[in-house]
């Protein structure tokens, strides 16, 4: 095993599921990008908003390909949605998502950049949401009466 593919399974078994934020400060530099910020604090901000909307979520990885300073994670995702996800007030549903994330190490083993892509609209729907696109440009109004 390489030392990036046992740092991101490190990231994935300490961060993701433990939630052990100690974790995060040795596994992400400073410089990383992440959602409303850059960083451990931004990446724990992120799973701390997932985790309060669904607090037993797990991530199992299906798949790792480490080349270089590169790692790609296939995961499969489950939980229960116990809290507020986005606009979608708690609604004790189980959920069951996939996705993949990217990682790019620096040389002290520290993930410099990450991109993801996952299952969110699969997601939603098994929380009930309607996705509705919107009415083609010029068409009346809905009628409300």
């Amino acid at each position: 095993m390489t030392d990036v593919e046992a740092a991101a399974r490190r990231f994935v078994a300490d961060v993701w599921n433990a939630g052990r934020e100690e974790s995060a400060y040795d596994l992400v530099a400073p410089e990383c990008p992440g959602l409303g910020g850059t960083g451990p604090d931004a990446t724990l901000a992120w799973h701390r908003d997932r985790r309060a909307a669904f607090p037993d979520l797990r991530y199992k990885i299906v798949d790792l390909v480490a080349a270089g300073d590169r790692v790609a994670v296939h995961w499969r995702a489950a939980g229960t949605q116990a809290g507020q996800f986005g606009p979608v007030p708690p609604t004790g549903q189980v959920v069951s998502y996939s996705g993949a994330t990217f990682l790019r190490f620096d040389d002290a083993g520290r993930i410099v950049d990450v991109w993801i892509c996952n299952e969110l609209f699969q997601l939603l729907q098994q929380l009930g949401v309607e996705m509705v696109p919107p009415a083609p440009a010029g068409s009346p109004a809905p009628r409300t009466s």
